[in-house]
């Protein structure tokens, strides 16, 4: 497998307190490599690192042999679904989902929200796929959020994919749905995963421990 990313010593603090010390990581194309260990450890600030969202205090990330932060966004090709989601209010589904895509047309949206296992409660939402979110996210659950940035994912089809506990604060039967849906956006791409579930862990390729 060809080298995709390479993480040359990176350090990063905040407030005085050192998050990450001299990093060195080497990660090949279509990999797919866990991330655990302690709350606070570092693991998802070492995503947002190899993602572009967080530049290091020091050393360097290269994606493809280039510097990340010297490639415009849309030639780092990553896909996020972190903990938190990131929905729109006052955006309505259609437009959440195809957020980021301005190309989708509603079948587009329709595709991606039947493979992430979303659509048959989009249409049975008052307006489908044309309900507007509330400010408060009150008549969509936490599982459907998830479920939604899920298919926004897909939609954007990138070669890399960050997954940041993306199913911590659902139930269990809400979790085997987004397990599903992570699956299927997994496939052919190469992959970063914070999680602490067994079955998650048992498929990685590799496994890094950050602790202390």
């Amino acid at each position: 497998m060809n080298k995709l990313i390479e993480l040359k010593g990176i350090s990063k603090s905040y407030d005085g307190e050192v998050v990450l010390d001299h990093i060195d990581l080497d990660i090949h194309d279509h990999e797919f490599m866990t991330l655990l260990g302690p709350s606070g450890c570092g693991k998802t600030t070492t995503l947002r690192i190899i993602g572009g969202f967080v530049s290091p205090d020091e050393g360097e990330v290269l994606f493809d042999g280039a510097k990340i932060n010297d490639l415009p966004p849309y030639k780092r090709h990553v896909n996020t679904v972190f903990q938190k989601y990131a929905l729109f209010p006052h955006l309505n589904v259609f437009e959440n989902i195809a957020y980021g895509n301005p190309n989708a047309t509603l079948e587009d949206v329709k595709r991606v929200a039947k493979m992430a296992k979303i659509d048959h409660f989009i249409e049975q939402l008052p307006q489908g796929y044309d309900t507007v979110l509330l400010e408060n996210g009150g008549n969509i659950s936490k599982g459907q959020k998830q479920l939604m940035t899920i298919a926004r994912a897909m939609l954007l089809d990138a070669n890399m994919l960050i997954l940041d506990e993306a199913t911590s604060n659902v139930d269990t039967r809400t979790e085997h749905r987004i397990q599903q849906a992570m699956r299927t956006l997994m496939e052919g791409k190469t992959c970063f995963v914070i999680a602490h579930r067994l079955s998650t862990i048992q498929s990685a390729d590799n496994i890094l421990v950050l602790d202390g």
